[in-house]
């Protein structure tokens, strides 16, 4: 279950108008790591967004997972499927979703939410005296 969901749109919308006008290169923006090209290619889903700066191409998604108590698959790619799993048996952890070109390399944080199991109550218990 997604809660405290932001949605980075705004923000992305700024980035274009200034490569748009001429403001930021589209190398600033196009600047994808063979990692994040990587993760697209395998743990990616499709959307229907074209790409805002080749048009050549829908832009693919792709879900990174971070959080304390996901040891080693915490900063890594993951399927929705993979996440329905974690989201049933992991305390919570966040999501980043970045949207990435695999023709020009565009990429951008376009959302990030909380999932996982609300994490355990750390408060202490009273000892009868």
């Amino acid at each position: 279950m997604q809660r405290q969901i932001i949605d980075y749109a705004l923000q992305r919308k700024a980035r274009l108008a200034e490569v748009h006008s001429g403001r930021r290169a589209v190398a600033d923006v196009c600047d994808a790591s063979p990692y994040l090209l990587r993760a697209a290619k395998f743990h990616g889903r499709p959307s229907s967004t074209m790409c805002p700066i080749c048009r050549k191409e829908q832009v693919t998604l792709v879900s990174w997972v971070f959080g304390d108590t996901l040891g080693q698959v915490s900063g890594s790619a993951r399927s929705a499927e993979e996440i329905a799993r974690l989201d049933t048996s992991a305390e919570e952890f966040s999501v980043h979703v970045v949207e990435v070109c695999r023709t020009c390399s565009w990429n951008h944080l376009v959302q990030s939410y909380v999932a996982g199991l609300p994490p355990r109550s750390t408060r202490r218990r009273r000892v009868a005296k």
